[in-house]
């Protein structure tokens, strides 16, 4: 065997174990998560890796004696909400900035560049004055406005990108066969953007699901409290024996997102790497 055969298969050896101990160090921690929530009692602390015993009492728990079920509608209702009128808007507006010259175009486009390179919370305060003076303060309305408001920069940017790629003589021959703006957009453009669209979704759907500052900062009222909020506030006031079921609570967090990234992934991908080398 030459030399170089040999140095290729120590190379292809050291990769395969870089991924093995990857693997390992993802599933480890996320078998370790999943059996604690299902661990007899509050203590996290087991002298095997395996439980002795196993219950599903912390996750009934969570749904009969704790506001949970709750903060978990409100979040999803919140997340969805955001996800679908995201999209909405953010392809509209991608699409006018891609398709169409008019004044201020390239003003607003500069505008919408620089917005990016500034976090949201950063106007924590302006966000806070505005929504008590439009009456919008502890309502869902205004913690979904922010969150629209707040993605429309990044992934228009993204979205444009993608339609850049796409030849304009797809638009100019709908319109010689009687075609619309609305009906090329919807019937044409939409259905070819797919990954892209999907990418978006799925980010406007996270943000809202793991987020704290913004519910923390703009709802006051139990009723309206999303996860993020619930939860800490749940596990700060008692913190001493509620770790297995926020071990649970964690699972059942976790699992749509878990859901959606499977079922999505090559939707996510192409939309990645289209929407970075496109326009």
């Amino acid at each position: 065997m030459s030399k170089t055969k040999i140095i290729d298969k120590i190379l292809d050896g050291l990769t395969y174990l870089g991924l093995i101990l990857i693997t390992l160090s993802v599933l480890l921690p996320l078998t370790w998560i999943v059996l604690s929530s299902m661990q007899v009692g509050n203590s996290l602390y087991s002298s095997t890796f395996l439980p002795k015993s196993l219950t599903l009492d912390h996750y009934k728990a969570l749904f009969s004696k704790t506001d949970f079920p709750i903060w978990y509608m409100n979040t999803l209702k919140i997340a969805t909400l955001n996800m679908i009128l995201g999209v909405i808007i953010t392809t509209l507006t991608a699409y006018t900035f891609s398709r169409y010259k008019f004044r201020g175009r390239k003003q607003a486009m500069i505008g919408m560049l620089v917005l990016q390179m500034f976090p949201s919370f950063l106007a924590m305060t302006a966000i806070y004055i505005l929504i008590t003076k439009m009456g919008l303060m502890d309502t869902h309305a205004g913690l979904l406005m922010v969150y629209i408001a707040g993605q429309i920069p990044y992934n228009s940017w993204l979205v444009k990108g993608y339609f850049d790629g796409i030849p304009k003589s797809l638009d100019e021959a709908a319109r010689v066969d009687g075609a619309g703006h609305l009906t090329i957009f919807i019937k044409i453009i939409m259905p070819i953007t797919k990954p892209i669209v999907v990418f978006v979704a799925l980010t406007n759907f996270i943000g809202p699901w793991f987020d704290f500052i913004f519910p923390k900062l703009l709802l006051r009222s139990a009723e309206k409290k999303t996860l993020a909020v619930g939860i800490f506030e749940w596990i700060s006031s008692r913190a001493n024996d509620n770790f297995t079921q926020f071990a649970a609570a964690s699972i059942l967090i976790a699992v749509p997102i878990a859901v959606l990234f499977m079922y999505l992934q090559k939707h996510i991908v192409a939309g990645l790497s289209a929407g970075a080398t496109k326009g």
